[in-house]
């Protein structure tokens, strides 16, 4: 990825630019110490004055006031506010015209910044104060006041909180009076600049010490830069949170989110006092020192699946290459490219009007279709179809370009959803929520509507990021999630009326992925690689999930790497210096999760023997018990040397009838209750009884006795067998109330339990018999 540099012969201010702001995504307005406002239209590049200022305001910042989310008519900006070094502020329509300019500080306004709903303006000086304005320019509160002058500020993604400079300090200070103030040191000279992203919440700072560094919204250092020959004047996020900018003296710097660089460009500028990215996020202006306005175009991304890789080679074309045989195909574009995505056989396209689908089998025709808002912020793909998410809503299309749903649900901003928050496979949508973090909605892909009886997914902790497996039934999906305390966890998207359990399966892993061919998930663990082979076993049977592991050490990775893809079986890591390294994993469970799910036991046996790895026959252990066949659970079980679970086995195929064999296998994976009503519905009352029995469960069992006034000896024989081998009294007052004048006669028991065993047996052949007679039992 690179930046292209456009700059004019001769500038158009004849003194330095201090701010520049887009309307459109073709369209700037920039102000300068000249006293001039000028528009440029890129499209016909043109450039026309605005306004001119009266000879006693100099601009230093300025700012558009905020599109109305979701409102599709403003499709951009009409007003401004413009600081400026006479101590005020001036609300300035888009024609020019001062609607309104308000005393605001003791000295120069040095910035001023909207919240995102447009609601508050924040105002800060040389006089260290910062101050809260309503739309119309009413003070509403000064939140803070310090002895050195505030530089720069930024507003929190929930415009509750307000980010400002003092000094070398940087401080988060909430609206709400007696909240948490959180304040620290993050330069070794004074901070110029701040950026705080509304995606992906974390915030950039710039300054004189000649380093810009990037934290999370808890002060936590997460990069910084090597000092540069001049300090950093100027920082800002793109919109959707994936790039920062940074600028300097005769310096412009295109970086990751995580802070290494892309690109590095030395126009010849001046300082770059101030940066400013277009709303789709694909081109750059700076305000330049010596009165030129820089524009820089951001190209030349890289897409990869299997053997295609694809290339932005100019605004509106791209490079197609095959590396197997070396085809290359040019794919032009009506208007500019926007975003892009190459995944499951397909490369989904959306430029500024329109969106592209090209089948990876044929580049020439793509399917186009319009697109209902503008500008696409982010794409997602699964195997059957893609979802595109703008400014205003979610749209769910086919590959074949036909819409098929779009989910929504209360309070939902879409302008702040990333890949982190939103998954998506071939049957469900899954979002977390922005307002409640711990809250997941869950859509059917089909209609949009909410999930099964319509409850979202709640945790204890606020979720970071969410993933959903992409194959097998859609009763059997999963949703892998990690927390705010780094803790991975699984749980089933099925929802309806019972609670699903959330299950931990690891604790401090930072990144994750499934597999696109199968149920595997992998994830980077502290300093460890892992890859969970069968998720489900933790469903199944947990004492084996760690020997369902796939472990490696990680540490070649450096700090912080992240799981671009995990794609067949490779896994691609991006490390924090930004090179790619690629991981091959072994091919074998996804053929084991093939055989599996088109119940080809005999070959997953035979497959598992020829690889000879305690792995696959823990996998295949649980596969086989998740898909109830003991035979070849019996065989996976005794080759990884689990011999009381093979025993057990063995007891379950001797049993006499289907139910009690179904209930068993529900014991054998700890679903005590489901096991428990399996057997009531059969009509099995002393079965049911006898397992909570064998389990201690003394409570149920009584109840279940009493309630269907059966076995009431049998329970209170073997508690009382129970208690004498333990040397212990009887202190229950259910089972004192009960034994009371009852005579425990183990030889009627025995012949009652006789007599159950013989009963089950006579009913389960009797149904036996009258299916293959024919005849419904």
């Amino acid at each position: 990825m690179r930046l292209k540099i456009t700059l004019l012969k001769e500038p158009k201010h004849q003194e330095l630019v201090s701010c520049v702001g887009w309307t459109t995504a073709e369209e700037l307005y920039s102000c300068s110490d000249d006293h001039q406002i000028v528009k440029w239209n890129l499209l016909t590049s043109e450039t026309t004055q605005i306004v001119k200022l009266p000879d006693d305001i100099y601009p230093i910042d300025f700012h558009w006031f905020p599109k109305s989310l979701g409102v599709k008519k403003q499709t951009q900006a009409e007003s401004f506010v413009l600081t400026s070094s006479d101590g005020k502020f001036h609300l300035i329509s888009k024609l020019g015209r001062v609607e309104k300019s308000i005393e605001a500080h003791c000295g120069a306004v040095l910035a001023g910044r909207w919240n995102y709903e447009g609601t508050a303006l924040v105002t800060v000086g040389e006089d260290g104060q910062i101050k809260i304005w309503s739309k119309t320019g009413m003070l509403r509160s000064t939140l803070a006041q310090q002895g050195t002058p505030v530089y720069s500020v930024a507003w929190g993604p929930d415009s509750e909180k307000v980010l400002y400079t003092a000094g070398k300090q940087l401080i988060i200070k909430p609206l709400q009076p007696n909240a948490k103030v959180l304040q620290w040191k993050a330069h070794d000279g004074i901070i110029l600049k701040v950026d705080w992203n509304s995606v992906n919440d974390l915030i950039l700072s710039a300054g004189e010490d000649c380093k810009y560094k990037v934290w999370d919204s808890y002060g936590r250092p997460l990069y910084n830069s090597q000092p540069h020959e001049h300090p950093i004047t100027s920082v800002a996020w793109a919109p959707d949170g994936e790039l920062f900018a940074v600028g300097s003296f005769h310096t412009l710097r295109l970086c990751d989110k995580t802070g290494w660089s892309y690109a590095l460009e030395k126009p010849n500028t001046g300082s770059i006092f101030n940066i400013a990215w277009s709303i789709d996020g694909t081109q750059i202006a700076g305000a330049c020192g010596n009165g030129h306005v820089v524009f820089a175009h951001v190209v030349e991304q890289h897409w990869e699946w299997k053997n295609f890789q694809v290339t932005l080679t100019k605004r509106r074309a791209m490079q197609v290459r095959n590396v197997l045989n070396d085809a290359v195909d040019l794919l032009e574009f009506r208007d500019r490219v926007i975003k892009a995505s190459l995944n499951y056989a397909h490369l989904v396209v959306s430029t500024s009007l329109q969106c592209y689908v090209f089948s990876t089998k044929n580049w020439n025709t793509p399917i186009i279709f319009d697109l209902k808002e503008g500008t696409v912020s982010l794409i997602l793909q699964a195997e059957r179809h893609f979802l595109l998410v703008d400014g205003s809503s979610i749209y769910l299309y086919s590959y074949e370009g036909r819409f098929i749903s779009s989910p929504k649900f209360p309070g939902m901003r879409t302008d702040i959803l990333n890949a982190q928050t939103v998954s998506l496979s071939n049957d469900t949508i899954a979002i977390r929520d922005k307002a409640d973090e711990k809250i997941i909605f869950l859509f059917e892909a089909s209609t949009g509507k909410p999930l099964g009886d319509g409850k979202f997914l709640s945790h204890k902790n606020e979720i970071l990021e969410i993933a959903l497996d992409q194959k097998g039934l859609t009763n059997d999906r999963k949703i892998a999630f990690i927390d705010k305390n780094r803790d991975l966890c699984i749980t089933s998207v099925k929802r309806f009326g019972k609670e699903e359990q959330i299950i931990k399966l690891g604790t401090m892993v930072h990144t994750l992925a499934w597999n696109d061919t199968c149920n595997i998930l992998c994830g980077l663990q502290d300093t460890r690689f892992i890859v969970w082979y069968y998720p489900n076993t933790v469903y199944v049977d947990r004492d084996i999930l760690p020997k369902t592991l796939y472990e490696r050490d990680a540490s070649e990775f450096s700090k912080n790497p992240h799981i671009v893809s995990f794609v067949g079986n490779q896994v691609t890591i991006r490390r924090a210096d930004g090179s790619l390294v690629h991981i091959s994993i072994s091919p074998y469970p996804a053929i084991l999760h093939e055989y599996v799910s088109s119940s080809k036991w005999e070959d997953a046996v035979r497959l598992c023997r020829f690889v000879k790895e305690q792995t696959m026959w823990a996998c295949l252990a649980a596969m086989a018990v998740a898909n109830r066949d003991m035979t070849t659970a019996e065989i996976a079980y005794a080759a990884i040397g689990e011999i009381d679970k093979v025993q057990y086995i063995n007891s379950i195929k001797s049993l006499p009838s289907k139910e009690s064999k179904m209930a068993h296998i529900l014991l054998f994976s700890g679903n005590i209750q489901e096991a428990e009503i399996v057997l009531l519905q059969a009509g099995l009352v002393y079965q049911a009884i006898q397992i909570n029995i064998n389990l201690y469960n003394w409570e149920r069992a009584l109840e279940l006795a009493v309630k269907y006034k059966t076995h009431v000896d049998t329970v209170l024989a073997y508690r009382q067998k129970f208690l004498e081998t333990f040397g212990k009294q009887e202190t229950n007052k259910r089972y004192l109330h009960y034994a009371e004048g009852l005579q425990i006669d183990w030889e009627k028991i025995k012949a009652k339990i006789e007599m159950e065993i013989t009963k089950e047996r006579e009913q389960s052949s009797s149904s036996q018999s009258s299916k293959s007679m024919g005849v419904k039992p």
